[in-house]
């Protein structure tokens, strides 16, 4: 197994004194089961139940008492339950029997010696039940596709994502570094595409791999779908969302439908809280905090830029291209960033992802993203090019009321200007010049950069 940055995370809560049960959250395929097996491995007993086999689903049916479960568990896998040792109850489909959810309160209550967490592909199906996890007595992790980081530590091992993660990347790797991220932003995250791109270098060998998981994604839709309307409609998104990520986008007729701006808008909510898909709306405002315009229409970013591509059937245009941004209209970089942008926002507890627009009739400068750090909103464009091609990202440093400082990423190497946008505004503001490969450490670049 190749191993997940996750895993860091899932170490610092065996290590809390209170450790409630812990929910890991994700998309259909991106690893969660695999992951938290691997991560048994450092407890002295692990036992794994999956609710989509009847005779694991049957232990939660039949009784409320947790104790009982976890003493049944114990002898149907031969192990002697002891406080003294480290101990971890994985709980895999946990959608399928929804009386689980809410005995994860009474594991936490009545035995919390016990480290239980859950998974499941389709945990938005609970909405249908009326089932919600716990508040307060549970935690939540995300599992996204692979980031870079770990796209490059199965191609080329620990060494190169530390030179990345250590922002330790020379001029003379750079070259390289891009040609990586490329690739990256064509196979995309998901593991069995990752593992076999790393095993062949083969990229038509990826197609039936996004093909199963369009596959996979339709045939979930009866599960969390509120009604056969409903089915069609999110079938539909399924067929043509894909062709929009990266886009600015409006719910009513979208994918040349018929259907209303409220059918299209709660379908996609569902597929959201499947991760399939995000909708990342705008703010208006150059300072924090970053509100989001909700009236306004959002972005589209799909959950893998892999799928995407495949879907969209560009491929053959990214291997025939150098540069990222010559591809599918600068939009397929916009999705790739967005991701990375995604698991940086996971590891620092904050659900939603924002770009800008200038809150003024007749103008459209817009910023692909912005990002808060400490008090400052810092503007993010994705794109290649000199200073005076930056519009947008100019509009917002000349309203923005402190010095600014804004993000450019591109494919050129990284480096950091104290410049001034165009008169006759000539304000001054620092731009750092991002590499895409650098984008999941973006956190970091700002707290070493920002004025």
């Amino acid at each position: 197994m190749y191993k997940r940055l996750l895993i860091n995370q899932l170490q610092s809560w065996k290590k809390k004194s209170v450790h409630k049960p812990l929910v890991i959250r994700g998309a259909r395929q991106v690893g969660k089961s695999t992951l938290v097996r691997e991560f048994g491995k450092e407890f002295d007993i692990f036992i794994e139940v999956n609710l989509e086999l009847s005779d694991d689903a049957n232990v939660f049916r039949r009784t409320d008492d947790v104790e009982e479960i976890w003493r049944y568990l114990c002898l149907k896998n031969h192990v002697v339950s002891n406080p003294e040792h480290s101990m971890l109850l994985f709980i895999d489909e946990i959608q399928e029997e929804p009386r689980a959810v809410g005995l994860l309160r009474y594991f936490y209550e009545k035995m919390p010696w016990l480290y239980v967490i859950t998974a499941g592909s389709r945990l938005q199906s609970l909405l249908k039940e009326r089932v919600s996890f716990p508040v307060s007595r549970v935690e939540y992790l995300n599992l996204r596709p692979f980031s870079f980081v770990e796209y490059l530590a199965a191609l080329e091992g620990d060494s190169w994502a530390d030179a990345v993660n250590n922002l330790q990347v020379t001029p003379l790797m750079h070259t390289a570094m891009m040609k990586h991220f490329n690739s990256y932003a064509l196979v995309g995250g998901m593991p069995e595409a990752v593992a076999t791109y790393a095993d062949r270098l083969d990229i038509e060998s990826l197609s039936p791999i996004f093909n199963s998981l369009i596959k996979g994604y339709n045939e979930d839709v009866e599960r969390y779908a509120k009604n056969e309307e409903q089915v069609r409609i999110i079938r539909h998104i399924l067929d043509t969302a894909w062709l929009s990520a990266g886009e600015t986008i409006s719910f009513a007729g979208f994918g040349g439908s018929s259907y209303t701006s409220t059918q299209i808008h709660d379908a996609m909510d569902c597929l959201q809280r499947a991760y399939i898909l995000s909708l990342d709306y705008p703010v208006t405002s150059t300072a924090v905090p970053a509100l989001p315009a909700l009236r306004r229409s959002p972005k589209l970013i799909t959950v893998d830029i892999g799928i995407t591509n495949f879907v969209a059937g560009v491929q053959i245009e990214y291997l025939q291209n150098k540069d990222l941004l010559d591809t599918w209209r600068g939009r397929a970089a916009e999705q790739v960033v967005a991701q990375e942008l995604r698991v940086l926002l996971d590891n620092h507890l904050r659900e939603s992802q924002y770009f800008w627009v200038r809150d003024k009739k007749g103008t459209t400068a817009e910023i692909d993203y912005v990002w808060q750090q400490g008090t400052s909103l810092v503007p993010i464009e994705v794109k290649a090019g000199t200073n005076s091609h930056l519009r947008s990202l100019h509009s917002f440093v000349n309203l923005s009321d402190a010095r600014a400082t804004a993000v450019r990423v591109w494919s050129g190497e990284f480096g950091v200007q104290d410049v001034a946008t165009p008169a006759p505004y000539t304000k001054p503001y620092r731009l750092i010049n991002v590499p895409f490969y650098y984008v999941g450490q973006l956190d970091k670049i700002l707290k070493e950069n920002m004025l």
